[in-house]
């Protein structure tokens, strides 16, 4: 059984594809702007409108449904660990602290060693202070 630390990288992996292929999308409608007008220096602020895509994507999906793209495909869930709703689903407050780091690509790495450090080795610093938690899918079942 593949442990949860791959699981979870191939699933930031798959969805950094998905919120590229949005990127892409909104470019390709940009096409529409730029090329009449000669306005192509819209697309330098694409990478400015990235990050802001991915934290719309991962908080929406994680709070909303629990699990993104790349988590659904390989039975991950993300679900609260407070004592207050515990294995339920996120808030939008939970979900905003644990993505903060998913911005860019670097963040994530601190973000990842730190939790490797004073946590889990499945664990996210930031995910400890959102109190939330990434679970196989069947897992969850067989707790409540």
């Amino acid at each position: 059984m593949t442990n949860l630390f791959k699981k979870r990288t191939l699933a930031y992996i798959a969805d950094y594809f998905v919120v590229m292929a949005v990127m892409w999308i909104i470019a390709e409608l940009l096409v529409v702007v730029v090329f009449p007008f000669g306005a192509f220096f819209i697309y330098e602020y694409l990478i400015i409108l990235a990050p802001f895509v991915g934290m719309i994507y991962f908080v929406l999906l994680e709070k909303n449904l629990g699990t993104t793209v790349g988590k659904h495909l390989l039975f991950i869930k993300v679900v609260s660990n407070s004592k207050k709703n515990y294995y339920s689903n996120i808030s939008y407050v939970q979900a905003i602290i644990r993505n903060l780091s998913k911005i860019y690509w670097f963040p994530i790495i601190i973000d990842v060693i730190i939790g490797r450090i004073f946590g889990s080795s499945n664990e996210r610093i930031l995910g400890r202070i959102s109190r939330t938690e990434v679970i196989n899918e069947d897992i969850k079942s067989d707790k409540k």
